[in-house]
């Protein structure tokens, strides 16, 4: 009921599914929402909370649209001398699936607590080593006293974590992972990652009109910000006309190293060089504005021309 009351008034963008068993669950969720209008699009989050969810993993990976790990009733279910071993593999199916892994129960101790255990400090770290792509407060910032502190920190110490994370053996393990032949987009993918690394490139921007494309970017874990530009789409339903694009530039926020930002719906998504220029200017500007593009920087951008898909280096002028 109040999904379907709240929800679609507000467009929800995920839906945590609570305690999901099976990936019929996921099934009967994303039928339900699909009756709702607005909320066809919302992105459904499994939440592995049990030992059943466990043994179903990867058939929930693949039906959801992203993982939520809730250490604190897997604790409950599985010896706590397990729950670390768990954590490391769930995450990596994440990751090789391309699909946002989250994790909870991190800074407990920052609910009464102005400062994390250094335990929690090492989880913390530890949680971004392993390939999450989200961190998920629950008690520190919903009765915490603290809540403000407790993003500060946390954020303070996945910033510190990203620094050390060992993008190349990631890279070379995705690669392998995925094998050959690759797919069409996973190659582009992975041809503008192994590009910006190997050019040292401040950014890379992809244009997109469904996200898809710089999720697979952002999947090889590139060590420079993957800007997303989504091409908004016009739609009708006969009666009025609307743009699509919001959806998909807010769901790419939780993805890790993913920055979304929504074109003019002036310019087309089939784009030809007159307004692709003027797109990626618009792109450019926000990078540099941002202060993750300066001038002499070279930028990779993967973009479609017509029905090829292009990746280029482009060297910025002053």
């Amino acid at each position: 009921q109040a999904i379907s009351s709240w929800g679609a008034q507000n467009k929800i963008d995920f839906l945590s599914l609570s305690y999901t068993r099976h990936a019929e669950d996921v099934r009967q969720t994303r039928e339900f929402l699909s009756k709702l209008g607005d909320l066809s699009q919302t992105q459904i989050f499994a939440k592995i909370e049990n030992i059943e969810g466990l043994t179903h993993f990867d058939e929930i990976l693949q039906e959801a649209d992203g993982i939520i790990l809730s250490r604190g009733n897997l604790g409950i279910d599985l010896p706590p001398e397990k729950v670390f071993l768990f954590q490391k593999a769930a995450l990596y199916k994440c990751n090789m699936a391309g699909k946002p892994a989250v994790v909870t129960r991190v800074v407990d101790s920052m609910t009464n607590n102005l400062r994390p255990t250094r335990a929690e400090a090492t989880d913390v770290a530890n949680a971004v080593l392993d390939g999450s792509d989200a961190i998920l407060l629950g008690a520190e910032t919903f009765r915490g006293l603290y809540p403000v502190e407790t993003i500060s920190t946390v954020g303070k110490i996945c910033a510190e974590a990203e620094k050390v994370f060992n993008q190349d053996l990631y890279f070379k393990r995705t690669v392998k992972y995925v094998g050959e032949p690759m797919s069409h987009l996973e190659s582009i993918a992975s041809s503008a990652v192994r590009a910006a690394l190997k050019v040292k490139a401040s950014v890379i921007i992809c244009f997109t009109s469904s996200g898809r494309a710089a999720r697979l970017i952002a999947k090889y874990r590139p060590t420079m910000p993957v800007l997303s530009v989504v091409i908004p789409r016009l739609k009708t339903n006969q009666l009025k006309w609307s743009f699509s694009g919001a959806f998909e530039a807010r769901q790419s926020l939780i993805v890790r190293g993913l920055f979304p930002m929504l074109a003019d719906p002036r310019h087309a998504a089939e784009s030809t060089n007159a307004t692709n220029e003027s797109v990626l200017k618009v792109a450019l500007d926000h990078g540099k504005s941002a202060g993750v593009i300066k001038s002499h920087d070279r930028v990779v951008v993967c973009q479609k021309v017509g029905d090829a898909s292009v990746v280029k280096i482009i060297e910025l002028d002053d």
